[in-house]
């Protein structure tokens, strides 16, 4: 949880047009009597000049894990001129009540009284805004669709339309094995940490108790829930845009896992609108890698100045979408800057011209289409071990998070190659794979990789460079009137066609490089694999279908962003350093391998100078491990264990907790454990255990 960046290449700003007063640990009381905690910056003459307001409503605790990231931003913008407000959610850090599940309608009816609250403050002038990334970025936009009439704008970063298509449990119908039940075992231990007694007094364990006993497991639910229903279709704003009528700027990187979205808002919000990609990770572009890093504080400014003070900021006139256009680079699994440029759309979608590929027999991606149509072109039964070298799903930053060299993948899957490129050519938007196939058992998927290959080198050979890639349910495609609603069994042997899209990208193809589709009907961690191994069979028709990109002639003009600016972050003592692990292991004898992530957090000492009470410690470790056994589908195992620190001036708390998940043929079943400790060393007492088994059906998985 360490929150580490290269002060070097950004401004620290202490001087504002406006001094900053900040108030801790404010109550504000929902109608039921349950209170949320909110810390407030704002400028110290608001209560007699009323500002606007900017809330972030998230459930990551004000008060430690994310106070040094806080500490940068909302002073900055309450130095000029806004009132900014963090707010924990229900049953997070200090506030009352207990966390259920992501998004549930009371987290956003309590967003709406949190807004009618800010808005008759006497220190605001009744506009307010919201800003929020990830899990701030989704309830932003799911609450500007309730249209609470004082929300006059939103900056949604790191986040999703769709929570069923395009989020962290299930990508194209499958289940994304990497990341379902790590962010379940997060929020697992999160949800465990208790109330600072600072904060709220001597009711602290009384309601850390209750906490724990009533905060179930939410992987169960997700796991229930593995089509698309009702359960989905709340919050996925995708389900009728129309409802978001205040304007929304759109934020996301190509190197974290939801930059998708910015697009599908684009094309379908109906309002004012702009989107912004860059080369980023999970993280806020001031700070985030790989580089360039913007002046994201001041865009925001820009945004916030237009629609909350009405200033004429000129935002609106210009493209509606900026995007880093990323230059071919080595693999590598950290990146620290892409090479790249700064290009606009004025409006999207754009009309692009399609490039298209066709699947050839040996191995070959045409230009030309000329086999005679359903001819058998190749035929595929994926490795169990195909998967582990193809980077994190939704990188933070980490070392070990990127793709490296795909050749070793490459090798595990069926591919398919171009001719050398005749000249450079920029794409931008989604690439799609259509499939003409058929398949020998009843429920199958397939995962598909686009990648870059240069030249070959004398001595290395061709590297082979992730770009995009995507998976797909087919019981939720194949058949004329199936869905991610209503999958259909396949019938083995018949012809079906459907098409995969893979995630967006934004990349340039040098003359000499060519493309590579790798396809596979296994890909182990990402996709929990097929009950029963798969053949799939390939026929002529099969294309691929790229977005490109004409230059335009003011891209070479085009400059849109100034250097990053923060406030100045709080002080940090560092107790234990972060450092990270991340290793594939292969048994040579049972043929099995295992993906193990270790990530220590550090342990650090947060000492604010504009909070009551300080010198708060907290760390954190956690251990993920995936295995498979080659040729044995119904191996796949997914073991994640968290540890968090917590405490200061004599009180200590410590969380542990362990959740594994395998399955057999018929169901999937889960382990979670939670354990909870109080007081230091050999006078740690456990307070609360609870150990848990769930089994549920698969469901056309």
């Amino acid at each position: 949880m360490a929150f580490v960046f290269d002060e070097s290449s950004i401004t620290i700003k202490t001087d504002f047009p406006h001094q900053v007063e900040k108030r801790t640990n404010l109550r504000i009381s929902m109608a039921d009597g349950c209170q949320l905690a909110a810390d407030i910056w704002l400028p110290e003459d608001a209560e007699i000049n009323p500002v606007p307001a900017i809330l972030e409503y998230i459930p990551y605790r004000k008060n430690d894990l994310t106070a040094p990231r806080d500490s940068i931003r909302h002073p900055y913008f309450a130095g000029h001129g806004y009132a900014c407000l963090r707010v924990d959610l229900r049953g997070c850090g200090d506030s009352d009540g207990v966390l259920y599940d992501e998004y549930l309608q009371q987290e956003l009816d309590d967003g709406v009284a949190v807004l009618h609250w800010i808005a008759d403050q006497p220190w605001c002038d009744g506009n307010v805004g919201i800003i929020g990334k990830s899990w701030g970025g989704f309830n932003g936009l799911q609450i500007a669709a309730l249209q609470p009439p004082m929300l006059k704008a939103v900056i949604s970063l790191c986040s999703t339309d769709d929570r069923y298509a395009d989020d962290v449990h299930y990508m194209g119908g499958s289940l994304l094995a990497s990341d379902m039940l790590w962010w379940a075992s997060i929020m697992l231990a999160y949800n465990a940490l208790p109330p600072d007694p600072a904060m709220v007094g001597k009711r602290w364990r009384k309601m850390w108790l209750h906490r724990l006993e009533e905060t179930p497991p939410f992987i169960e639910k997700w796991l229930e829930h593995s089509r698309r229903d009702a359960y989905w279709q709340h919050g996925s704003v995708c389900e009728n845009y129309t409802n978001i009528k205040c304007p929304v700027y759109a934020v996301g990187g190509w190197a974290d896992g939801y930059t998708n979205a910015v697009f599908r808002l684009l094309a379908n919000l109906p309002g004012p609108r702009k989107g912004l990609i860059g080369p980023w990770v999970h993280e806020y572009p001031e700070v985030a890698t790989p580089a360039p890093g913007i002046g994201f504080l001041q865009e925001c400014l820009r945004w916030w100045d237009q629609w909350l003070k009405g200033i004429d900021t000129g935002v609106m006139n210009e493209p509606m979408l900026h995007a880093w256009l990323q230059e071919s680079a080595a693999p590598q699994s950290n990146y620290t800057s892409r090479p790249g440029r700064w290009i606009a759309e004025q409006s999207w979608p754009t009309r692009q011209k399609q490039h298209q590929y066709f699947l050839a027999a040996a191995e070959q991606l045409s230009p030309t289409e000329s086999t005679p149509n359903q001819e058998r072109i190749a035929q595929l039964s994926g490795s169990q071990l195909h998967g582990f070298y193809c980077g994190v799903w939704c990188p933070f930053g980490e070392e070990g998070d990127m793709a490296p060299d795909q050749q070793i993948e490459d090798i595990r899957s069926t591919c398919f190659t171009s001719p050398p490129m005749k000249q450079q050519t920029d794409y931008l938007g989604f690439p799609t794979v259509e499939l003409v196939f058929s398949v020998d058992q009843p429920m199958a998927q397939v995962a598909v990789r686009l990648c870059d290959i240069p030249p070959s080198d004398a001595k290395q050979g061709s590297e082979s460079r992730l770009v995009s890639w995507g998976m797909l349910n087919l019981t939720h495609a194949a058949e004329a009137d199936a869905s991610h609603a209503a999958p259909k069994l396949l019938v083995p042997d018949r012809i079906y066609k459907v098409t995969v899209q893979l995630n967006a990208i934004g990349h340039t193809l040098p003359a000499g490089h060519r493309w590579r589709v790798a396809l596979s009907t296994t890909y182990w961690p990402h996709m929990w694999p097929s009950p029963t191994p798969v053949m799939l069979t390939l026929y002529s028709g099969c294309r691929l279908a790229l977005p490109e990109r004409r230059a335009q002639l003011t891209d070479e003009k085009l400059a849109p962003f100034g250097p990053p600016e923060i406030a100045p972050k709080m002080r940090i003592d560092t107790l234990r350093p972060a450092s990270r692990q991340r290793s594939v292991t292969h048994d040579l004898v049972a043929e099995s391998a295992t993906l193990f992530n270790r990530s220590d957090g550090g342990a650090f000492r947060l000492r604010p100078t504009d909070a009551p009470f300080t010198d708060i410690e907290f760390g954190t470790i956690d251990e993920d491990r995936y295995t498979i056994t080659e040729g044995d589908p119904l191996s796949a195992k997914v073991t994640c264990r968290r540890v968090i620190l917590l405490g200061r001036n004599g009180w200590r708390v410590r969380i542990q907790t362990e959740s594994r998940m395998w399955c057999d043929a018929e169901k999937f079943h889960v382990f979670n454990s939670v354990h909870c400790f109080e007081g230091e060393d050999e006078a740690e007492v456990e307070i609360f255990a609870r150990e848990s088994d769930f089994s549920t059906q698969r469901r056309f998985l």
